[in-house]
């Protein structure tokens, strides 16, 4: 059976498709915000990390999964670590999950790289947290800077990047004992100094699993593309059409040219662009884009789709929106299928296939 796994506001739903149907088949955490979902590939292990605000963050695993679940003890920043001067380090939110390597890798809220080992103890990443820029990053979206994408290269565990909210994508190539800034070519237009090295506002990072050196960004100044392994970026949103603003990105698995966004007005108006839900792809890597809508509301629509909120699988996609509808499609988008209109805000989108 495939599976859904779908992270809301108000629990994580698993939604199961049998017979070209898609129905929900459990509910875990009901009544409790779902920031994250991730689904190790070597262990099986589910991890759903959980924001009960007023009582903090939490976070659990299930080894049968979802059928039950463990609470693990949360990542904790050392005493006496600040984010910036005068300002404790505590931890706010858990943004990206990620295996990498023999260890499980948390994208934190300040800012905060952890490792998970096999010794189930979490070390925080020193040589990010102590680059002499980090006090400077600041937050987008949430009041601290937040780490919300790990992206691994497949050949090699030891290099992967990490994109900041608000800061910038870092590259490591030595298993995190080093990390060098990648956002040549990037903008931001909301500093003094647009094209600083630090300070660009990452919306998602994802690579092509058809070659890892091509990387998508869909960013708060727009849609950017790297064919050298984020040395450079180039500016690839649409001149006069929609895709720009937004942020989720999908890449497709086959073909380094082929990628999704899901475009929105703008930073100040988050809303589907002209009240019409629209997904954008190309398959040019960016020279050009085609507006897929069939099935898709098309008047009085005020969705907007978040970072992990979108996902691809071979020809599958689907993604969930800030207004509780969710969207597959079965042909790379051509058309699209409602899976169901009355969830709560959605806040990350996983497929799974069960052996």
């Amino acid at each position: 059976m495939k599976l859904m796994c779908v992270g809301t506001r108000k629990g994580l739903l698993v939604f199961g498709r049998e017979k070209n149907q898609w129905s929900l088949q459990k509910t875990n955490f009901q009544g409790i915000p779902v920031s994250q979902f991730f689904a190790d590939p070597v262990t099986g292990d589910w991890w759903a990390a959980l924001d009960h605000g007023h009582w903090g963050v939490k976070l659990q695993r299930s080894k049968d999964r979802g059928e039950s679940w463990e609470e693990i003890a949360a990542p904790k920043y050392p005493e006496g670590e600040e984010i910036r001067d005068g300002v404790p380090a505590t931890l706010a939110y858990i943004w990206a999950i990620e295996r990498v390597g023999d260890k499980v890798y948390f994208g934190t809220d300040p800012g905060g790289l952890f490792s998970y080992d096999e010794e189930n103890q979490f070390t925080l990443n020193r040589p990010l947290w102590d680059l002499p820029s980090r006090k400077k990053w600041f937050g987008g979206g949430r009041d601290n800077a937040g780490i919300h994408s790990i992206v691994v290269n497949p050949e090699d565990s030891k290099n992967f990047y990490i994109a900041v909210s608000c800061a910038g994508v870092f590259e490591t190539k030595d298993g995190g004992e080093s990390w060098v800034p990648k956002n040549k070519g990037l903008r931001a237009d909301f500093l003094p100094d647009p094209t600083s090295e630090i300070g660009q506002d990452p919306h998602l990072v994802v690579a092509s699993p058809a070659d890892f050196k091509v990387l998508w960004q869909q960013n708060h100044c727009g849609i950017y593309r790297s064919v050298d392994a984020g040395a450079n970026w180039d500016f690839i949103s649409e001149k006069d059409g929609p895709a720009d603003f937004g942020f989720a990105v999908a890449a497709s698995e086959t073909d380094p040219d082929t990628a999704w966004v899901i475009p929105g007005v703008s930073d100040e108006v988050r809303t589907a662009v002209d009240g019409k839900m629209c997904v954008c792809r190309t398959n040019d890597g960016g020279k050009t884009w085609t507006q897929l809508r069939t099935g898709l509301p098309q008047e009085n629509c005020f969705d907007i789709v978040y970072r992990h909120c979108f996902d691809i699988q071979g020809q599958e996609l689907a993604f969930g929106t800030t207004t509780g509808n969710l969207f597959y499609s079965s042909d790379l988008g051509d058309h699209w299928d409602t899976v169901s209109n009355y969830l709560p805000m959605v806040y990350v989108v996983k497929f799974l296939d069960l052996d």
